[in-house]
């Protein structure tokens, strides 16, 4: 192998092994052994006080990143702008709850004992650049189960740290896609969670 492919390759192999990501769930409150037993739920999302990236609250980024667009073209800062808050309702949480019913075994129904409450607190969206260098996406967020009929009872809390995002084999340019995947991991992780009733620390890693 030539020394200049050599060097690509070696660093190919570190920028990707710089980006396992150990996702971390974490009890924070509460017992999910009421929970066991339920065969459908209710799932509800939050974005409140969500931070993104190295911006505390999120009207910062998405002002300084429509205005950045926009001075490349008119329009299409404000167009990004209504894509980064519809992504969530149409590919966010569906593959949340898509992956969270699929592996805890359950049915979404407005007449479930509880609810689940995802709320998102940080996220970063990450980057590819040129095919060898990227950022994963990830999310950090608390799961709240409470009481359908009493929501001021919460059942428990659980802590989602790191939940990683990037597409098959690294074909993930679009910011969109690598969150889908972060919310599709989340929900797949608490899941499992909730049916394994693991220890109050459980980690997954993902590449």
């Amino acid at each position: 192998m030539k020394k200049g492919n050599r060097f690509i390759l070696i660093f190919f192999l570190l920028s990707a092994f710089s980006e396992v990501r150990a996702q971390k769930l974490k009890l924070l409150e509460g017992d999910i052994a009421p929970l066991k037993n339920e065969s459908s739920i209710v799932v509800a999302f939050s974005y409140d006080n969500m931070s993104v990236g190295k911006f505390e609250k999120e009207k910062d980024y998405i002002d300084k990143r429509t205005a950045e667009l926009n001075a490349k073209e008119p329009g299409r800062g404000d167009t990004w702008a209504k894509t980064w808050v519809a992504d969530r309702t149409n590919s966010f949480q569906p593959k949340f709850i898509e992956l969270f019913t699929k592996y805890g075994k359950l049915t979404i129904s407005k007449d479930a004992k509880y609810t689940l409450i995802f709320r998102t607190t940080a996220t970063e969206v990450g980057f590819v650049g040129y095919g060898i260098v990227r950022k994963n996406a990830s999310i950090d967020g608390e799961a709240w189960f409470v009481e359908t009929g009493n929501p001021s009872h919460v059942i428990a809390k659980i802590s989602v740290e790191k939940a990683p995002g990037r597409g098959a084999m690294g074909y993930d340019y679009d910011t969109g896609l690598r969150l889908q995947e972060a919310y599709a991991m989340a929900g797949r992780s608490l899941a499992k969670y909730k049916s394994k009733r693991p220890p109050l620390i459980f980690e997954t890693t993902s590449f």
